[in-house]
């Protein structure tokens, strides 16, 4: 890809009231939570301001005034450095809403305020494993390239066959079948209290075949293209820590410890 070639979303919502971490560090949201000294959500800006392409930074939150606690984000809100939008309903509206605001003109790579481990080098390998044809592209991580590094670490892994995967947090929407995700993630959010309408939705078949781990991860997610009508793909990142997010207080210590070994503050 070319000098900014994409731009970039945060997703910084206060989703819930009594966010275990932001209690543990004496915050109101989660995203603004320092670790190792650092904010989560300077973190990540900084992250995407220091990787090779990127054009516009944007971060959905609640309030543009909760960046003023924070000299760095306040200043680049007032130059335009950072741009924010305001979230809506849920998460999925949230991403339809900003995927209409900021446009798809160029490649939209999104992320969350709690995945304060992003390196630029994570986001230069989705951008260059993104398959030609892909209108969504899906971070992944082996189960191996985890557990080979943080064999304690608390994650939820997805069986696909004989693989295993985890998400992490990143997606690069590249056309317009990103939308149409968006809306069908809204839809499974309405049916969230009525888990026979989410199964008919999915395929009852089809579902029963993913939980019990009978398809391929390509078979998957081509499945879920054709659901969605959009073609989604998964890209598999090579860093054991892509896929470890601050969820809960455990996970902030681990990634407190990484932290600190990779800036030298141990």
């Amino acid at each position: 890809m070319s000098a900014s070639a994409f731009n970039a979303l945060i997703l910084a919502g206060n989703r819930r009231e009594g966010d275990s971490v932001a209690s543990l560090t004496g915050v109101s949201h989660k995203a603004l939570a320092p670790i190792n000294g650092i904010p989560m959500l300077l973190r990540l800006y900084r992250t995407l301001r220091n990787s090779a392409g990127v054009g516009d930074v944007h971060v959905c939150i609640d309030d543009s005034s909760l960046l003023e606690g924070i000299p760095e984000l306040a200043a680049a809100h007032a130059s335009g450095m950072l741009k924010v939008i305001s979230p809506a309903e849920s998460p999925a509206a949230s991403l339809a809403k900003a995927l209409m605001e900021i446009g798809l003109e160029r490649p939209l790579l999104t992320t969350t305020a709690d995945h304060p481990l992003l390196t630029p080098e994570m986001v230069a390998h989705i951008l260059a494993k993104a398959p030609a044809d892909a209108e969504l592209c899906v971070g992944l991580a082996d189960a191996r390239t985890v557990t080979a590094v943080y064999p304690d670490a608390i994650r939820t892994f997805y069986r696909f066959q004989k693989q295993r995967v985890s998400g992490c947090n990143l997606f690069l929407a590249t056309g317009d079948g990103a939308r149409k995700v968006a809306a069908f993630w809204q839809r499974m959010e309405r049916h969230r209290k009525r888990p026979l309408r989410l199964v008919w939705e999915i395929g009852p078949i089809a579902l029963v075949r993913m939980v019990l781990g009978q398809l391929s991860l390509d078979a998957a997610f081509d499945y879920v293209s054709r659901l969605t009508g959009a073609r989604i793909r998964p890209v598999l990142l090579p860093f054991a820590e892509a896929p470890i997010d601050v969820d809960k207080p455990a996970d902030y210590q681990l990634v407190s410890e990484i932290l600190r070994r990779r800036e030298g503050t141990a």
